[in-house]
């Protein structure tokens, strides 16, 4: 209540409205402090890395909230670059390792982005939102609103003799890309232990290098965790002769002669065998363990893999801390399981719904991950959607291959094509797609857009796909490859 006395207003308040006046102002404080007010107070943001998904979140942070401030703290020393480019710079298909470069120093400061690169992160406190991280020998003192962990992943390495000989290397960064590139000699044998899709990307760069390469897989094949057998015996085929290639192997013990590397002991599985290989140079591709560390030490959640788990906003499990990239897990879209986060394209996807979601925008991603990759060896393209078949126990499967042609029969220029389609059989769902030859990715693509919408096959193999005889067949491959498993289907019934 008003009350007027000499021009002057007196506000008078009976207890309730005093009461509720205080909680009002108290929970203004509370909402403050906890960083989800903004009153007149730039939100803070600090990311953990600067690789895909860091520099991504990065970006969409700020193009999402123009007054934010956001810093990134990044113990190596270069800025955002492509990890996937280093095989081809060793190769020198990239001409030069500076051009892996996605964004510069200056292009983040230009962007009102504080990078700090050689920055080592020591600890967060989650209670007081502060990092204590350490540059050199200066300490730095970091609060933040909101945290994105982009912590990346490391090489693991398997237990193998001499593993710290001269001459013995991992691919992850662009300084092990440099360090292998300046150690190759022509004539030279180079062993890669691991033939997934780093491994052959590798062994086609060394032999390309005119080195004599050497593959050793503990599995039965080439990108054995991607592809079924008589999919990846397609694209073993199509290798030089002259690589010599042990599967079932596992690398056991490497012999040194003046502290460098001279032979590589490797053991068959099946037959307990033992047998010396030449190694002139020998590179480790065995796959990644997540770096964890700081997430499990302020309580995030840790899955079945071994990774933070993230939801579809990219949050962990504590307040205000997102997490993205190769540390993280997320659901397989099609058998429901948590897998590792691996592929850059989900790193970047994941990376942009945390940026957009700790600036305070809306950003959610699928139910899941597909897991589409492609990649190309000795000028085969190849590629791949969903599991694999021994992935897919979870259902009873039906599966069909097709080998056809990029084009009409009777027009010259056809290139091969071979489409294997696994479908569920109780649905027909479409469930995993591989793929080996001309366009392998757009098809499997395509093939993507179904398994993301729930298609069954019957309805994808009615697809009505472009047709010219100089461009396409009448019927594409993926269509055709759709009548064969809906008629094995049918058969079921």
């Amino acid at each position: 209540m008003f009350i007027s006395n000499n021009n002057r207003f007196i506000c008078i308040f009976d207890k309730e409205e005093i009461k509720n006046l205080i909680k009002t102002i108290k929970k203004t404080f509370l909402v403050y402090r906890a960083g989800s007010y903004n009153l007149n107070k730039d939100r803070e943001i600090v990311i953990i890395g600067c690789g895909a998904s860091g520099g991504t979140a990065a970006q969409f942070a700020h193009k999402t909230d123009r007054k934010a401030k956001i810093t990134i703290l990044e113990q190596g020393k270069y800025p955002q670059y492509s990890k996937c480019g280093l095989p081809y710079a060793i190769s020198g298909i990239i001409p030069n390792f500076n051009d892996l470069f996605e964004f510069s120093e200056e292009w983040f400061k230009k962007n009102n982005i504080d990078l700090k690169l050689e920055t080592y992160v020591e600890k967060i406190d989650t209670k007081k939102q502060i990092i204590y991280a350490k540059k050199g020998n200066k300490k730095i003192e970091k609060n933040y609103d909101y945290l994105i962990i982009c912590t990346g992943a490391s090489p693991t390495l398997p237990s193998i003799e001499n593993l710290d000989s001269d001459g013995v290397f991992v691919l992850r960064t662009i300084d092990d890309a440099k360090a292998i590139s300046s150690y190759i000699k022509k004539k030279a044998n180079a062993v890669i232990v691991g033939a997934g899709l780093i491994g052959i990307e590798l062994a086609e760069s060394l032999y390309k290098k005119d080195m004599k390469v050497t593959i050793v897989e503990a599995l039965s094949n080439i990108l054995p965790t991607v592809f079924d057998d008589d999919i990846s015996e397609l694209i073993k085929q199509n290798m030089p002769d002259d690589i010599n290639l042990y599967f079932n192997h596992f690398a056991k013990k490497i012999e040194v002669k003046n502290g460098k590397i001279k032979k590589l002991l490797i053991k068959d599985r099946k037959s307990g065998e033992n047998k010396k290989i030449d190694a002139d140079i020998l590179v480790i591709s065995t796959g990644v363990k997540p770096e964890i560390e700081l997430a499990k030490k302020i309580g995030c959640k840790i899955g079945e893999t071994g990774s933070i788990v993230v939801n579809e906003k990219a949050e962990t499990s504590v307040k205000n801390v997102y997490a993205a990239g190769d540390c993280t897990e997320y659901i397989d879209f099609v058998t429901k399981k948590p897998v590792h986060v691996g592929l850059g394209s989900i790193a970047v996807r994941q990376g942009i719904a945390a940026g957009v979601n700790a600036a305070g925008g809306k950003h959610v991603l699928p139910k899941g991950v597909l897991q589409t990759f492609t990649s190309e060896f000795f000028d085969i393209e190849f590629a791949g959607v969903g599991s694999t078949t021994n992935l897919l126990d979870v259902f009873s499967t039906v599966s069909g291959k097709l080998n056809g042609s990029s084009l009409p029969d009777y027009y010259p220029g056809g290139k091969k094509i071979t489409i294997k389609c696994i479908a569920d059989e109780k649905t027909g769902r479409i469930l995993g797609v591989q793929a080996v030859g001309d366009k392998a990715a757009q098809r499997v693509n395509t093939f993507a857009c179904a398994i993301l919408g729930n298609m069954d096959i019957d309805t994808f193999r009615k697809l009505e796909t472009a047709y010219a005889p100089p461009i396409a067949p009448t019927l594409d491959v993926e269509t055709l490859v759709g009548d064969i498993v809906a008629l094995k289907l049918s058969r079921k019934k």
